[in-house]
């Protein structure tokens, strides 16, 4: 994976994390891993397509879920309902659209997909040949962890597709 997609990512967790905590994060050891990913009690599930291609997942144990949810949407959570579901996979969202955007400005503009949950610790998901390097973060409410399985992607620019296809003015005929 090329290191210049990592940076954007640790960033904006980092800034996104210790801003809706108010409180330090701290980054572990990074390693890489090859093989399918085993999902945690909760896996945020985003895919990017465009300059940068593959999968963002970020694990977390089902009790720093719930504690995540009631710091970022101020209301306390005794167990891992819809609307804390709901407010576990907009972080991942956002972390990620915040990384996207610092991507876009390293000239690597890609395309986020909306976030999916997985519930339930031990599933397994095959990245195929992308390995993913892991990312362990720690909060004050417990750590989560972020697996990058990335790689330059076949579309260097969205904004300008080619498709071959004439324009057509239709308020001139």
């Amino acid at each position: 994976m090329n290191v210049k997609f990592l940076n954007p990512f640790v960033d904006a967790a980092h800034d996104i994390l210790s801003l809706e905590t108010h409180q330090p994060v701290q980054r572990g050891e990074l390693r890489l891993e090859a093989g399918a990913y085993q999902t945690d009690d909760a896996t945020v599930i985003i895919s990017l397509v465009g300059a940068v291609d593959g999968t963002v997942f970020y694990s977390m144990s089902k009790e720093v879920a719930v504690g995540l949810a009631s710091v970022l949407m101020g209301e306390k959570f005794e167990s891992l309902d819809r609307l804390a579901q709901s407010g576990i996979a907009e972080l991942g969202n956002v972390i990620t659209g915040q990384a996207s955007m610092k991507l876009a400005a390293a000239g690597f503009e890609s395309n986020i997909s909306t976030p999916s949950l997985i519930l339930g610790k031990g599933a397994s998901i095959s990245t195929l040949e992308f390995p993913r390097l892991i990312v362990p973060l720690v909060t004050y409410i417990g750590p989560m962890t972020i697996h990058l399985a990335l790689r330059e992607g076949l579309q260097p620019n969205l904004k300008t597709p080619q498709l071959g296809i004439p324009k057509v003015d239709l308020l001139n005929r």
